[in-house]
């Protein structure tokens, strides 16, 4: 036997529920996980008619996730520095950069490519410059209509392209390139390209549980997710957290944060570094060693060709 529970709208067996909820009327009924989360009782969502994404199914997912895992992620996990998050270019084998802005993914074929290469001129056998209308590394021309690219984003999600599931997500959140907003299904979305592997993601349910955004506010629950990001190499991710440890009073942990997300290249945290050395909650060795490292990170990431994109387009700047 089931019944309906009042807050997430899922039909549960009874074993979901605590005796008290089970013998309440079904507009008053909760079950554990959301008698657990406080969450209230609420009308039922409306469906979706392309596709259709339920809140209760999402949030008792994310819920129980977070009850799984909370208090289980040790200092040594948390402060271990993670790998880069995107690795290196596929054409000039240089280390993406951190910056949103110095890559480009690509729908055809997947590949997170640098601006460099992204808007390096193509030229002929004979040397001269040709029109550079393709993917840079599989050569599929661009495509030249909304419809066309969202025909592509659908593809590369059949495909479990976590980047491709994860901007998908975005553009649910923020109503745009042809996709209705809709929290739900940035939530679901979200969801989905984290347990592939994307930390951004992960981030994401973090600013959605920190500002309300398809979930009800949840401080530990934003902070739990930032935490699961920041080990995945999101760099807001980790730089929250160091404000979270600042805000708290916890200094020692917070300098940990920021001089983690300095060595992946956030120039947030180095500024929040000289901040704290400024007001004498930082030493100079701490700075000193996070100018150190930001410019190892530069090492790592500058290119002539990314250069010169980034002096051509603003929207090319790549630290």
């Amino acid at each position: 036997m089931t019944k309906v529970c009042a807050a997430c709208h899922e039909d549960l067996p009874k074993d979901s529920y605590s005796k008290k909820q089970w013998k309440l009327d079904e507009c008053q009924r909760r079950c554990k996980v959301c008698t657990a989360n406080n969450r209230e009782v609420q009308q039922q969502p409306q469906k979706h008619d392309d596709e259709e994404s339920n809140t209760g199914d999402i949030t008792k997912t994310l819920d129980s996730m977070y009850l799984e895992n909370v208090g289980k992620i040790s200092d040594e996990e948390l402060f271990q520095q993670p790998t880069p998050q995107y690795g290196d270019c596929p054409i000039c084998f240089i280390r993406i950069p951190s910056l949103h802005a110095g890559s480009r993914h690509q729908t055809c074929c997947g590949k997170l490519i640098c601006c460099g290469c992204f808007y390096a001129p193509v030229y002929d056998n004979q040397g001269n410059e040709v029109d550079n209308q393709k993917c840079p590394f599989c050569r599929t021309p661009h495509p030249e209509t909304n419809e066309e690219m969202i025909k592509r984003y659908k593809t590369r999600l059949k495909l479990d392209d976590p980047i491709a599931i994860y901007n998908t997500g975005n553009y649910y959140r923020d109503g745009r390139n042809g996709f209705t907003k809709d929290y739900t299904k940035a939530l679901e979305l979200w969801h989905r390209a984290a347990e592939l592997g994307s930390a951004e993601a992960y981030c994401n349910i973090g600013v959605a549980y920190e500002h309300g955004i398809g979930v009800e506010v949840d401080m530990k629950k934003a902070e739990h997710y930032f935490e699961l990001a920041a080990m995945g190499g999101d760099l807001c991710a980790r730089h929250n957290l160091g404000i979270y440890e600042e805000n708290a009073g916890n200094i020692i942990r917070s300098i940990k944060h920021h001089m983690i997300a300095v060595r992946g290249g956030c120039p947030d945290s180095l500024n929040k570094i000289k901040q704290l050395y400024t007001i004498g909650q930082a030493s100079k060795d701490d700075y000193t060693k996070a100018l150190q490292s930001y410019q190892v990170y530069l090492a790592e990431i500058k290119s002539d060709q990314r250069d010169e994109a980034a002096a051509a387009d603003e929207d090319c700047r790549y630290y």
